[in-house]
């Protein structure tokens, strides 16, 4: 009985692992990483977070073109009260028939209040003169807005940037690993064959020597390989995420060759361009600064209404709706104003200085970048015949050793400068995708 429950239970087990390995052990694309990257990284999340903040800004801001209400209230028990007192004969005295009568015929007290005093009351507030200062204001922070947002796109390019420099390091690296191996295989192998001529004194030991020599290189550049690897996946499961103990990577594509012409580009960079963007923005921003600082100048005129209740004070009317105006203007205020402007105008020069050296320094990037991307064309087309060569050249020796017409040393040595080839193309591709980047975010795509 137990033997026919312990089948359906493995069986069960079983399939609930399968598609979980499967999952684990499926290959990581580039653009997989890259969505992934955009996703999870948290440098990338703050920029995003930034932006809504700036927005939250812009909705405080507004507000204030809305009257102000303000409800206050208040409890007061005195101990002492006040009192009127009118002596006798204050306004003056009346003959009448003979007799004179004192105003008033004696003394009299009236309280001026109560020992328990209540206040209540709402007033608004709504600014009149101020409103031209609070819609530049709001413009000001519509501009952060504007500002965090292509702060955000230029942190996404970057990370994009990053991503492909770690994926391809990581296959250029392990192609390197793969020529050193065949290397340190090779380097073996004639060890080998100089200790069994050593045997037979056919040689001396110094040949060994260098062999050994060579296998140690090769060893410790392998290391190298290895650690630069390692420290290549930590880096990419930090940008992206992931968690998982190894990383899997997928061959890239064969990438088309981009057909802008300089022009194009230089064309699109001028307009949509993230740098100079943000540096116009930054411009447009001082300049309303400016604006703002002018109109605190005028003095603050509004008008005033509310309702009040009391009790307790026998002078006021209990119930007192008002209306009015309220002027206020700060001398001392305007005075320093004036040094506040000319700060303001100093950093819009600075502003638009920055703004030129931006548009030049982008232009000079541009060309450059075009031109790189040209070179690593050209690069990449000699590299893919060299691979396309080396491949070939595997294949014959390949044939040769199923019919015995050459040595094992023949297919390592020429497994390693395939493995060198493959490795230069990824590079050559590595530069031209970084190129490709550089151009699409120089052009603002």
């Amino acid at each position: 009985m137990k033997t026919k429950l312990i089948f359906p239970i493995l069986t069960l087990c079983a399939a609930a692992l399968v598609p979980a390995y499967a999952q684990q052990a499926q290959p990581l694309t580039l653009e997989q990483a890259v969505d992934m990257a955009l996703q999870n990284n948290h440098l990338l999340n703050v920029r995003k977070l930034q932006v809504s903040e700036k927005e939250a800004k812009v909705a405080e801001d507004a507000i204030k073109r809305y009257p102000v209400a303000s409800v206050s209230s208040s409890y007061q028990y005195n101990a002492n009260l006040g009192q009127l007192v009118i002596e006798q004969g204050s306004f003056g005295a009346l003959p009448l028939g003979g007799t004179t009568i004192a105003l008033p015929n004696e003394e009299k007290t009236f309280p001026l209040g109560k020992h328990h005093n209540f206040n209540a009351g709402v007033t608004l507030y709504q600014p009149i003169t101020q409103l031209g200062k609070i819609k530049t204001g709001i413009e000001v922070a519509k501009t952060d807005v504007e500002l965090a947002r292509h702060e955000q796109s230029r942190a996404s390019l970057q990370i994009k940037q990053a991503i492909e420099k770690l994926y391809y390091g990581l296959l250029i690296t392990q192609k390197q690993q793969e020529e050193a191996n065949a290397k340190i295989k090779l380097a073996q192998m004639r060890l080998y064959d100089v200790e069994s001529a050593l045997l037979s004194g056919k040689t001396i030991d110094v040949n060994k020597a260098g062999l050994q020599a060579n296998i140690a290189d090769e060893e410790q550049n392998l290391l190298k390989l290895r650690i630069q690897t390692e420290d290549y996946t930590a880096d990419l499961k930090q940008l992206t995420g992931i968690e998982a103990d190894s990383v899997t990577l997928a061959p890239v594509a064969n990438m088309a060759v981009a057909s802008g012409t300089l022009d194009s580009y230089l064309t699109n960079a001028a307009t949509t361009n993230n740098d100079i963007k943000i540096a116009s923005l930054t411009e447009i921003k001082t300049q309303k600064a400016i604006r703002a600082a002018e109109q605190s100048n005028l003095p603050d005129i509004g008008l005033v209404a509310g309702y009040s209740y009391q009790t307790g004070n026998l002078l006021f009317p209990n119930n007192n709706p008002f209306v009015g105006a309220q002027f206020k203007w700060n001398i001392q205020d305007l005075v320093a104003n004036k040094q506040v402007i000319r700060q303001r105008h100093f950093l819009s020069q600075q502003a638009r200085e920055n703004l030129i050296n931006t548009q030049n320094q982008v232009k000079n990037d541009v060309s450059k970048t075009h031109r790189k991307l040209s070179q690593a064309t050209a690069l990449i087309a000699v590299a893919e015949k060299a691979v396309k060569y080396r491949t070939e050249e595997l294949k014959v020796q390949s044939d040769k050793q199923a019919s015995g017409l050459n040595l094992e040393a023949d297919i390592l040595n020429t497994r390693s400068l395939l493995a060198k080839a493959e490795a230069d193309l990824l590079a050559a591709q590595l530069n031209y995708r970084l190129a490709q980047s550089d151009l699409q975010r120089l052009a603002g795509d």
